[in-house]
């Protein structure tokens, strides 16, 4: 059996803390970019094996998970592509039940969350990406910019016209209509 070198361990116990802290992060920005639920699992595989193999290109200054987001953003844009994931599986999603809420809420929660995952998956990935970085994460759109690698303008754009499509589709979805 080898044993590691220091260097070599102190990457592995970073990677972990790394891996420990964010797993939930990851998994819910595949889940909104459009990785159903069966695949989210081997999606934030790849995207943690990414992020080992390029743990010394992170800057530990900067914030850590815009950089999540955009190896995220990568792995399920790839995963996208990939035609076995062009259909819909009815019965795909398993809501695991949280004790501190009653069934109806449970119930009522469960019902948005597939709108908003119905109502994202029909925005371009582009601009959901700016979306789900700034409204949901909470990513300043200059930072988001960087992340991405586009123009400000570009992502206050991106911003701006993804917000528009995702009320579009959610009156659309809760209008019993199809987007």
């Amino acid at each position: 059996m080898t044993t590691l070198e220091p260097a070599d361990q102190q990457r592995a116990a970073a990677f972990r803390r790394l891996f420990d802290a964010e797993l939930q992060y990851v998994w819910n920005t595949l889940r909104y970019l459009g990785v159903r639920q069966p695949d989210v699992k081997d999606v934030a595989h790849e995207v943690f094996l990414t992020v080992y193999q390029r743990l010394s290109d992170h800057d530990p200054s900067r914030p850590v998970r815009p950089w999540l987001f955009v190896i995220s953003y990568h792995a399920a844009g790839n995963y996208r592509r990939l035609a076995r994931h062009r259909r819909e599986i009815l019965g795909e999603d398993e809501e695991v039940g949280d004790a501190s809420v009653t069934a109806q809420e449970q119930m009522e929660q469960g019902e948005r969350r597939r709108l908003l995952l119905a109502a994202l998956e029909r925005v371009d990935l582009d601009k959901r990406a700016v979306l789900v970085m700034h409204d949901m994460d909470g990513v300043a759109i200059p930072q988001v910019a960087e992340a991405l690698g586009i123009p400000l303008n570009t992502a206050y754009s991106r911003l701006r016209l993804a917000r528009e499509e995702l009320r579009a589709v959610v009156d659309q979805l809760l209008r019993g209509g199809e987007a």
